[in-house]
């Protein structure tokens, strides 16, 4: 149980300080706080989300990556929304990828298994419209109520 706990910290705080330094799960990406809220304004949830932004980055996805954080994803980022499809390549765990248009509205959710022993996840097809698409753990969206039409904000670099 101490190891979970322990997930994605630096270190020990500070004697007396509430304060908890983070270890990026992608240290070579620009990263963003991604808030998912409903039609309403009520905040369903939040991650500090790696920005994949070149082809490179895209590509390799969370591919390298052993574990993810619930408090951790990765946010996509295209020129213009399109009809695409992610795929599970060499993926050590499930995920739930989620479509997000142009206007930043959700438009698809999926929840996606981590491929079988025996599979490298290219069949694992999961297709849909956006301009942005985020990864979180597998469920993080059932979780917290998180659904097509909920607005997506963050912030890139410029």
């Amino acid at each position: 149980m101490l190891s979970a706990a322990l997930a994605g910290c630096a270190g020990a705080p500070a004697e007396g300080s509430d304060e908890v330094t983070r270890t990026p799960v992608h240290r070579d990406y620009d990263s963003t706080e991604v808030v998912v809220t409903s039609p309403d304004g009520t905040e369903r949830g939040r991650v500090t989300a790696a920005i994949a932004d070149t082809s490179d980055l895209r590509v390799l996805g969370l591919s390298d990556t052993e574990d993810l954080p619930a408090d951790r994803g990765m946010l996509f980022v295209y020129e213009a929304a399109a009809t695409r499809t992610f795929v599970m390549r060499e993926m050590d765990f499930g995920i739930d990828i989620v479509y997000v248009g142009a206007d930043r509205r959700i438009t698809e959710i999926h929840h996606a298994p981590a491929p079988a022993p025996d599979e490298d996840g290219e069949d694992q097809r999961y297709p849909g419209t956006g301009q942005f698409v985020l990864e979180v753990v597998l469920d993080w969206t059932t979780e917290r109520g998180v659904e097509v039409g909920d607005e997506v904000s963050f912030d890139l670099p410029e």
